[in-house]
């Protein structure tokens, strides 16, 4: 039986880690330089989509644990939460897709499986959502589309309740 092609890894000592382009100089230094430290630093995690016939990355995410204000969520939403202060949430960090494999639905193949990391963390650390800050519009419309919401005040950090994520899994079964 072989391997299959696409498969997602944690960061490791993965030798392309300098091919990888997103366009975006910014997410590509963080894979090049940051990326290990950070998780040697256990400030963030980070997951790779590989291309093992290639020999490439192609993308990546980070997932850590977060904060949010409970006064940031929607009232109908807050309404059924503790009443504390904050609540505690899983931050999608950094997510990038290399250039040579954008539009070719690789992104939503990473956002899923963050997500069901995310929900499987939820078995040993409470979380109630994951939240994102997208860069700009374009990405807050592209988790928009995968049923993120954004904050009360602040447009471009977005959020999905945990208990959407179980139902949208168990849909999956």
């Amino acid at each position: 039986m072989s391997e299959e092609r696409f498969a997602f890894e944690p960061l490791g000592q993965q030798p392309n880690r300098a091919a990888f382009s997103c366009g975006q100089e910014e997410l590509d230094r963080y894979l090049r330089e940051q990326a290990g430290q950070e998780e040697r630093r256990k400030v963030a995690t980070c997951f790779v989509l590989v291309d093992r016939e290639e020999d490439a990355i192609v993308g990546y995410y980070t997932l850590s644990a977060a904060t949010l204000a409970a006064t940031e969520l929607p009232e109908d939403l807050a309404k059924r939460l503790p009443r504390y202060p904050n609540l505690p949430a899983i931050l999608l960090g950094r997510f990038a897709v290399d250039s040579r494999y954008q539009n070719r639905g690789f992104a939503r193949r990473l956002l899923v499986d963050a997500l069901l990391r995310a929900l499987g963390a939820t078995a040993q650390v409470g979380a109630v959502a994951v939240i994102v800050d997208a860069k700009d519009e374009a990405a807050a419309s592209f988790y928009e589309h995968y049923g993120f919401a954004p904050f009360r005040d602040l447009l471009l950090r977005l959020f999905l309740p945990m208990a959407t994520i179980r139902q949208l899994v168990s849909g999956r079964s």
